[in-house]
């Protein structure tokens, strides 16, 4: 089966075979995850789509692919076209085709351990109005075509040093308990990955770039825990680690498990427990408290041994970049560059650290109008070169012990145009004006969002993502539930307060389809603000990733002179940071870039 159109049939033969009409496939594993492991590639090896968030659903006649606007451009490259309708969310969500599209008394299958409750309420209303039903399938049917689909990875846990976590995992595990006690809870069930690893001070190396184990914990109230994970995966020094509070049990023991609350409350977070979760809890007579669990915000909230681990990450990273961002300069007019040589020559760089663990998400190597695509993943098939002419685009980030890195910087080959130059100006005049918001507490992410866009609002343009994301501490680069987006931004959640000690994001852009692309993006920490005078507690950011930023891009004559002085400061901290770590040659070159503008 090595075309769509063999995938698709063997599917359409497989559903038919098991009484469906369609099946809906999601990008994600049963923890909900936004990255996952090549095992839950299901999207992927059915439609060809690299990105990393989609869903399709497939009928008897036809079929959709659903992707927001980051990936506009990239799933008309990867997917057929002949064989799926290109459809964006939020403009149109899965429900909303179904309803549309569903046969009237139809029967459509989905996998109730990849897909959240409130994904299948909504789904269940709509294919009812169509007089059609949603049906819960026992085993995916992807599964049972998908010949050479990889087995679940079996890389061990490892402890993670509580020196460089801040806290031992038992005073987290109180915390949570003192949580649940509060709200007349019995236990918590953990299922996000992230959470388990920043709740037991565990990481794994499960999931390509973001250091989790494949497992799922409980949490209860008086402070012990239950750890769900394949025996294999853990050896004695993980198990002195985790101390007697800490029951390790096999993961496939975790569903019988959830029949064992009876008569007891059960906080459930209904962003990351899939539906079968609810369903098993309230099958053993469990009182589900559906609400988000309390390690999502406390793992946002960093402790000063998780800001100063970045801090020391970003100045190793951002060294690693110049080297990179230099040699690129002096590389790229000979011609012979493509995407994937430059960004295995950036993982060179980062590797020679000698810390580096992984990169922190596949490298966004793009060049011309492959960097109109924000989420662009290069491959040997779609591997470009680079040329006079045109800019190139690199999003990167590394994985170290003490911190999770993400920058994207932005070089030209050759002279830029006066349009490229405008463009950057006004990207840059937008990361300025978030670099430098100053915001009461109680502020959301989306209330500043605005803040980045208005210079290129104000020539008649935008962006297709979100602002900022926030990111964690040697975990997932994409962390919740901070954000800087637009309310209605696919995949956010209730708008969350920005509050201090949260990482976040600092990456508007501009995406001229067909030729280019554009970002700038920085790790930002939000701290405490002193305002003179003031009336209240505010808010500010403290920018903590230094890489200079292209001048030959930079119009002066757009900026003001309040954005001139931040581009000089921000220059002279780059080079402060970062130039004793260099060699004459590199730190001659990061001078120059750092001049006054």
């Amino acid at each position: 089966m090595s075309t769509t159109a063999d995938r698709l049939k063997a599917l359409r033969d497989q559903l038919a075979a098991v009484s469906l009409d369609g099946f809906v496939v999601p990008l994600t594993d049963e923890h909900m995850s936004e990255y996952v492991g090549d095992y839950a590639q299901r999207l992927a090896w059915l439609t060809g789509f690299q990105g990393s968030a989609g869903s399709a659903v497939v009928l008897p006649a036809e079929a959709a692919i659903f992707t927001d606007g980051r990936y506009t451009l990239q799933v008309r490259e990867q997917v057929s076209g002949e064989h799926f309708q290109y459809v964006q969310v939020p403009d149109t969500s899965i429900a909303d085709w179904l309803k549309d599209h569903a046969g009237q008394g139809a029967r459509i299958g989905y996998d109730p351990w990849l897909h959240t409750r409130a994904w299948v309420s909504e789904a269940r209303d709509a294919l009812a109005a169509r007089g059609a039903t949603l049906v819960p399938v026992t085993d995916n049917p992807i599964d049972a075509i998908w010949a050479d689909r990889p087995r679940p990875s079996d890389e061990r846990l490892e402890a993670y040093d509580d020196a460089l976590a801040g806290e031992s995992s038992a005073t987290k595990r109180q915390r949570i308990a003192d949580w649940l006690t509060d709200r007349g809870a019995d236990a918590v069930v953990i299922a996000a990955l992230d959470s388990i690893a920043w709740t037991l001070n565990v990481r794994g190396r499960d999931v390509a770039h973001t250091p989790v184990a494949l497992a799922y914990s409980i949490v209860h109230a008086d402070g012990t825990a239950e750890l769900f994970v394949a025996p294999d995966k853990v050896d004695d020094a993980v198990l002195r680690h985790l101390g007697n509070g800490v029951r390790v049990r096999d993961r496939a023991a975790f569903a019988e498990a959830l029949g064992g609350f009876a008569g007891k409350a059960v906080v459930a977070d209904p962003g990351f427990c899939v539906a079968a979760i609810f369903d098993a809890l309230e099958a053993g007579g469990a009182r589900v408290i559906a609400t988000r669990d309390p390690v999502v915000l406390a793992k946002a909230v960093k402790n000063q041994a998780e800001i100063d681990g970045h801090r020391a990450a970003q100045a190793r990273d951002g060294a690693a970049l110049v080297r990179f961002l230099k040699w690129f300069e002096e590389t790229a007019p000979e011609g012979a560059l493509t995407e994937l040589s430059a960004a295995a020559k950036l993982l060179e760089f980062r590797q020679a650290t000698g810390v580096l663990k992984d990169t922190s998400f596949d490298t966004i190597s793009a060049t011309g109008a492959h960097g109109a695509s924000p989420h662009y993943k290069v491959t040997e098939e779609s591997d470009a070169p680079i040329r006079p002419g045109q800019l190139y685009l690199v999003d990167s980030g590394g994985q170290y012990a003490d911190g999770t890195t993400d920058v994207t910087r932005v070089m030209p080959v050759g002279e830029p145009t006066a349009e490229m130059r405008d463009r950057f100006t006004r990207v840059l005049q937008g990361h300025i004006a978030i670099a430098t918001a100053v915001f009461p507490e109680g502020t959301t992410g989306g209330q500043l969002d605005s803040f980045a866009r208005r210079p290129l609002w104000d020539a008649g343009l935008d962006f297709a993502h979100g602002t900022g994301h926030g990111v964690g501490a040697y975990l997932a680069v994409h962390e919740g539930p901070q954000r800087i987006a637009k309310p209605n931004y696919p995949g956010g959640g209730p708008a969350e307060p920005l509050r201090a000690g949260m990482f976040l994001s600092n990456e508007p852009g501009y995406y001229k389809a067909g030729e280019y692309g554009i970002r700038i993006e920085n790790l930002v920490l939000v701290e405490p603000r002193s305002i003179a005078g003031g009336e209240q507690a505010m808010l500010g950011f403290e920018t903590l990733t230094f890489a200079p930023i292209e001048r030959t891009l930079i119009e002066p004559a757009l900026l003001t002179v309040a954005e001139r002085a931040w581009l000089d400061a921000y220059h002279a901290e780059v080079l402060a940071r970062i130039g004793p770590q260099l060699d004459d040659a590199d730190r001659a070159w990061l001078a120059e870039k750092c001049a006054a503008i």
